[in-house]
């Protein structure tokens, strides 16, 4: 009997499956032995991958407990791509569906915190603007539209997000407080680092990435949090190379 690769990828991925009838090894008897080994090693290599992957969620639930997760996990989210660094992308929905989790409230949105930081690692390199670059007329300023670097990441939580993976990550680091936290994640050279953004942050840049000028942002972001700090903002982006180009009109 043949074996299909639908038949093999299930039982590959699934150590409750039988090995599939028909399949032979290299001197052409039954592949049993050989293919556990096999998969075994498969399942150790994602199991790994997810611990790398998400080393808060890990540190947060335990290994044994994460380790339980990560077979779950493999048996519904089998890998769509050959590059590891994609693995895992389902998981922040993954744990929010998970029942017995439900108490952890938090979990998903750190979940996508670290694979935020995971995609800015990966993510192209870019050269910044200078800072003086963005000293020229005020009117002509705020018509103006910034263009981001690839590394920067926006993570929007009812959750202190980066406050619970400083805790878990930064011996010495407060404990984190019970407040909803927009985190901005830039990088200068090969290490993304997570930023807490001020009331309106992220309604500021998320405007501008979708083509508004720094005028028209501003607007946004001061009627959804009268106060909203621009220049404190714009520092926290420009310290973390994160705009690459300011375009003026005319």
């Amino acid at each position: 009997m043949k074996v299909t690769q639908d038949q093999f990828r299930a039982a590959l991925l699934d150590s409750a499956q039988p090995v599939p009838t028909g399949l032979l090894d290299a001197n052409d008897g039954p592949a049993g032995a050989r293919f556990n080994v096999y998969r075994n090693n498969v399942a150790v290599s994602l199991t790994e991958a997810m611990h790398q992957a998400f080393p808060v969620i890990t540190k947060l639930l335990g290994t044994q407990n994460m380790d339980g997760l990560a077979g779950i996990f493999l048996r519904q989210h089998p890998p769509t791509s050959p590059l590891m660094m994609h693995y895992g992308e389902s998981f922040p929905d993954f744990l929010n569906g998970m029942q017995q989790l439900s108490h952890l409230g938090y979990l998903a949105d750190v979940a996508r915190l670290e694979l935020a930081l995971r995609r800015s690692y990966h993510a192209a390199d870019s050269a910044p603007i200078a800072p003086e670059q963005m000293a020229i007329d005020p009117e002509a300023l705020m018509a103006s539209t910034l263009e981001f670097a690839p590394a920067m990441e926006v993570v929007r939580s009812d959750w202190p997000i980066a406050s619970i993976w400083t805790f878990n990550t930064q011996d010495g680091s407060p404990k984190p407080q019970a407040v909803a936290e927009d985190v901005v994640i830039t990088r200068v050279e090969f290490d993304p680092e997570p930023h807490i953004l001020p009331p309106g942050g992220a309604d500021w840049i998320l405007a501008l990435k979708a083509g508004k000028s720094i005028g028209e942002a501003h607007e946004i972001a001061e009627g959804l949090s009268p106060g909203f700090d621009l220049g404190a903002t714009l520092a926290l982006l420009l310290q973390g190379g994160a705009i690459i180009s300011l375009t003026t009109k005319g």
